[in-house]
């Protein structure tokens, strides 16, 4: 079955669902108190979403894989807020899990999108895999002298 429109991928679908599940959650903790932490959670969420549909619709597989390693990177972030939410006793720990859980969930399967393009596009996921190793070996190299 071939995919016609971004809203058929699962990996948009759980996002989408992330996104409500922080909606929900953040319309009734104290976390709205701290319009910061709140504003960034819930850009956070619907980042992901926004980068899923964006790469989708470039309709090419190196812009995708970019996109939706955005995406993941957000999934990251929205994570990293969690933790500041209930370090802070701005959100319930129940709260936490279940958007925690989604999240690691919505990544999961955004992560799965891209070894797909990847599979089928073997040559360059590597060239960008290994371009992105070899500035990590280069900057420790440069923090050892």
């Amino acid at each position: 079955m071939k995919i016609e429109r971004f809203e058929e991928l699962n990996c948009w679908k759980e996002a989408r669902k992330l996104r409500k599940m922080v909606s929900t959650v953040l319309d009734k903790s104290v976390v709205r108190r701290n319009f910061t932490l709140c504003d960034q959670i819930k850009r956070a969420a619907l980042s992901i979403m926004a980068n899923i549909a964006e790469g989708f619709e470039s309709r090419t597989g190196k812009e995708n894989v970019m996109f939706l390693t955005y995406a993941r990177r957000s999934c990251g972030e929205l994570r990293s807020h969690l933790y500041a939410a209930i370090d802070d006793h701005l959100i319930a720990e129940s709260d936490f899990r279940d958007v925690y859980e989604q999240a690691i969930t919505t990544g999961k399967l955004v992560t799965g999108f891209i070894c797909y393009f990847c599979k089928h596009d073997a040559k360059k996921c590597h060239q960008r895999r290994d371009s992105n190793h070899r500035t990590v070996e280069q900057g420790n190299k440069q923090n050892k002298s």
